[in-house]
Parts: structure tokens; sequence; C-alpha cells
């Protein structure tokens, strides 16, 4: 005699896709179908993070595919403490920082991405977000000021503005990136954002 319906019902599987620690768990033991949802998971968040490094699509997309490659035969070193895009994030970012390290490249910014707080630069934010002719009339040359700002950052101070200001990462999670507590990233922030407001200062009078 066959279960009644109400039974079949609570005995089916929900139809909700596995977690990331789930899917971990299956491409350890091979499964890269597995892997490969991960991939399409975050491969454009890394993508994006690289690129804003990089400023070159081509490097950004090696990069990416280095990072994910790099993660997938470092598996079985996942423990899963910090979530997996935390994990393949900081595996991107430090192959990247390696990278511009070795070829020097340079970063430029997306003015209409960055996101600095009033109270750190309001003169920046209404340039950047109101629709004005002053806008319109100044854009191109804040983009060049602020790209010869950020290239007289350090690494670590580009990439907490990259990833703050630009990805939109909490503190915790940036810490986590790159390997240093909390209270390091809010420095480097700061640090980073008033070298920047102190080279744009003539620009912005």
């Amino acid at each position: 005699m066959s279960a009644p319906i109400s039974e079949k019902l609570e005995q089916a599987p929900a139809n909700t896709e596995p977690d990331d620690l789930t899917l971990v768990k299956r491409a350890k033991q091979g499964d890269m179908p597995a892997y490969d949802e991960l991939i399409r998971r975050y491969q454009q968040r890394v993508y994006a993070t690289v690129y804003q490094m990089t400023s070159n699509h081509e490097d950004a997309n090696d990069l990416t595919q280095e990072a994910f490659i790099k993660a997938y035969r470092a598996l079985a070193s996942f423990k899963g403490d910090a979530s997996f895009y935390t994990w393949v994030y900081r595996i991107a970012v430090n192959r990247t920082i390696n990278f511009l390290k070795t070829r020097k490249n340079k970063i430029h910014l997306s003015l209409n991405d960055m996101d600095f707080t009033a109270e750190n630069d309001p003169d920046l934010v209404a340039l950047v977000s109101d629709k004005t002719p002053r806008r319109d009339a100044s854009l191109s040359e804040l983009q060049e000021k602020l790209n010869a700002a950020m290239q007289q950052l350090s690494e670590p101070h580009r990439l907490v503005v990259t990833l703050h200001d630009i990805q939109g990462l909490p503190h915790e999670e940036i810490a986590e990136i790159m390997d240093c507590n909390v209270g390091t990233v809010r420095s480097r922030l700061f640090y980073a954002r008033q070298q920047l407001q102190a080279i744009l200062s003539d620009y912005l009078k």
C-alpha cells in the first residue's frame, strides 16, 4: 500500500540550491559540476575586484581564472572557517598584488562606482553624484586626477579602497581577505581617504 500523499510531500526534497559548503564537499570528492557552480556564483564578483586593481580586462580574466584554479587545487586546505567566496577572494587578491608588483600596473577607478561618505569628502561626493553642468564639465579631469592620486597609494591602501568603496564589502570580510584585523582595515581606509583628499585638495577648492 502506497504512502499517503501528505507523507510523500514531506519526504520530497526541497527544491533549493545547495549551499557553498555542500558544493565544496562535493568538489573535494571530484565533483567538477559542483565546483563549476561555485565559479558561476562568484566569478563576476572576483573579476570585478581584480579588474578594478589592474584596469585591464585581459589581465583580470587571466588572474580570475588562475585564482579559481589555485583554489580548486587547494580545496583540501579549505576548512570552512571563512566563507568560500572570502577564501577565494583572498587568493585572487594576493595573486593580483603579486602581479601588480611584478608588472607595476596602474589602477584606474570608475568614479561612478566610488562611494565616499559625505563626512569624509562632501565636495567629491557632490561632484560625482550630482547631475549638474559642473559634473559633466569636470568629470573627465577629476577622473584623471583621482587615477593619479590612487597610483600614489601603497598596494594595501589601494586594495582597501577597492574592496570597500567599489565592491562594497564590509570591514569584517575585508579583514579576512587581507588577513588582518578590522582595526587595521579601518585605519588603512581612513589613511587612504585622507591621502586622496590631500592630493585632490587643490582641485576640490
